[in-house]
């Protein structure tokens, strides 16, 4: 996956089936789904893949507990059985992860068993396991680090875990290989209409060169997460809004805070949220929070209200007390919210399930969804322009379709940190090989590698510091510190492969020092 090669691409298609804005998971589903059905297909992406909401989620492949609390099979369902498609077709990044639920009353073991054997009927053959009651004493066995303290039993059950924006990157990376054209940091300033105001492309910058360039094409697809305001004041005469942003949080601690190899779920806490403490990376994930927001932004800053109450919610279920010092990282997503019909809703009343929105001018608008069902909404976008005249009629092929990197993984294969990178591990290998100075560590308390930058600089179109310290190697979100110690390795790097001068270096560093202070707490930046 070259950056250049793309870039030919586009300068030598004229036109196009399906041109899509927005490279996140929605878009990135869209392009691999358009692509694989012989549609001629591009994506813009206005910075780097999986930027936003995709690489800030709680790092779960789910059906949605909460949602089968709050009735909703239908999603509950369509969610369990993608969960079992995408560990199927990318056995690299998803993993079964059992997850066991404390119960400090009584009824709490039999109220969730009993909604969790529903779970595990929904699932069907795609089941990941069955779940079960369990005693205090296995509870504490299965969760050592639990708060013991009145603790009655527990439920076990199984859900997915997986790796968003490296998810992003191997969907980006398969819809290359079914010939589409896949861009980042080219923006869509523009769209193109008709003399009958109808969509017929988009007007785009590259941000690299300035080039700009007009691409048309017959289904135009707005997939632009909490921006999808943003692209359709472009497309409205009259403003209306289509997605309402609502933030959720996550800390990141160190292992010995939750030790083992289950995670812990609190399915009410004070004030009727989910939370979730999940090992990621040899490090613990606490989340989420779920708060409507106002504003959104690129780089969204968790709330101190937000960070209190993650804080005191996992005080209060783990034996060894986690206080703001241990924080290794903070980070905020912003969820792209259907917006309600009415206004003032909670962000409980506002639908998770997907919406897709044909505008009087041709421009086809998702909104809503979420990581799971990806593949399900991109279908769904898909089969919507052909069912309103945009595409001839072409048959879905992706339920079964493996995502770049696909291997199937066992723990023993998760023991190396590299096994995120499925079947292209022997090729990162190959390079330290042949290049030993790139075995060295990009930092002393972590096992990432040089070879890795290099890896995601010439194949999987890292073009920032910000790019491979976030999202290629999750540094950043594992510890904000570290990542910050590693920048000027990386920055030298980059300039090294891509041809930049010193002057770049130092804007680069000092532009990634100020995206890291986002996700660190306030007295430690």
């Amino acid at each position: 996956m070259k950056r250049s090669e793309q870039l030919s691409k586009l300068k030598n298609t004229e036109r196009w089936d399906v041109i899509i804005i927005g490279g996140g998971a929605s878009g990135l589903g869209t392009a691999l789904d358009a692509a694989s059905r012989g549609y001629k297909t591009i994506l813009l992406e206005a910075v780097d893949f999986a930027k936003g909401t995709s690489s800030r989620s709680t790092k779960l492949v789910h059906g949605g507990v909460r949602y089968l609390e709050q009735g909703d099979i239908h999603l509950v369902r369509e969610a369990l059985k993608e969960r079992g498609l995408l560990a199927k077709n990318a056995g690299h990044l998803v993993k079964n992860q059992s997850f066991v639920i404390p119960n400090y009353n009584w009824w709490g073991g039999s109220f969730y068993t009993i909604g969790l054997k529903i779970y595990d009927f929904l699932a069907g053959r795609l089941s990941l396991g069955s779940s079960e009651y369990i005693s205090k004493k296995r509870t504490i066995e299965m969760l050592p680090a639990v708060e013991q303290k009145n603790l009655v039993s527990g439920v076990i059950y199984h859900d997915g875990q997986f790796d968003d924006s490296r998810l992003a990157i191997n969907i980006a990376q398969t819809a290359i290989e079914k010939g589409a054209c896949i861009l980042n940091y080219t923006k869509v300033v523009h769209l193109l209409k008709d003399d009958k105001n109808q969509v017929i492309g988009v007007e785009a910058i590259d941000h690299e060169t300035g080039d700009k360039y007009e691409i048309k094409g017959s289904a135009i697809i707005n997939a632009t997460g909490v921006f999808t305001n943003a692209i359709m004041k472009l497309n409205d005469t009259v403003y209306k809004k289509y997605i309402v942003p609502s933030q959720g949080i996550h800390l990141v601690f160190d292992k010995s805070f939750l030790p083992g190899e289950h995670a812990l779920m609190i399915p009410k806490t004070s004030d009727g949220r989910v939370l979730f403490a999940v090992p990621w990376h040899n490090r613990i994930v606490v989340g989420t929070t779920d708060t409507l927001i106002r504003k959104h932004s690129l780089e969204p800053i968790a709330l101190e209200s937000e960070i209190q109450f993650v804080l005191e919610t996992a005080q209060r279920f783990l034996a060894k007390k986690p206080t703001r010092a241990d924080v290794l990282s903070v980070f905020a997503g912003l969820r792209p919210l259907a917006a309600p019909e009415k206004e003032g809703k909670s962000t409980k009343e506002v639908s998770r399930s997907h919406k897709i929105i044909v505008s009087k001018t041709g421009l086809i608008t998702i909104t809503g969804g979420k990581w799971t069902t990806y593949r399900k909404i991109s279908e769904d976008i898909i089969d919507k322009a052909i069912r309103t005249g945009k595409l001839p009629k072409k048959a879905c092929n992706t339920e079964h379709l493996e995502i770049h990197g696909h291997k199937i993984t066992t723990n023993q294969d998760r023991m190396n940190h590299l096994y995120i990178y499925g079947s292209d591990i022997p090729e990162i290998l190959e390079l330290q090989k042949n290049n030993p100075e790139l075995k060295e560590k990009l930092h002393t308390d972590h096992e990432f590698t040089m070879a890795e930058v290099v890896w995601a600089i010439r194949y999987e179109m890292a073009r920032t510091v910000d790019d491979v310290l976030a999202r290629r190697v999750r540094l950043l979100f594992l510890d904000a510190r570290a990542a910050i110690e590693s920048s000027e390795k990386v920055a030298r790097l980059l300039a090294k492969e891509l041809g930049h001068d010193e002057a770049w270096i130092h804007k680069e560093i000092s532009n990634f020092k100020g995206i890291s202070r986002g996700f660190l707490l306030k007295e430690f930046q």
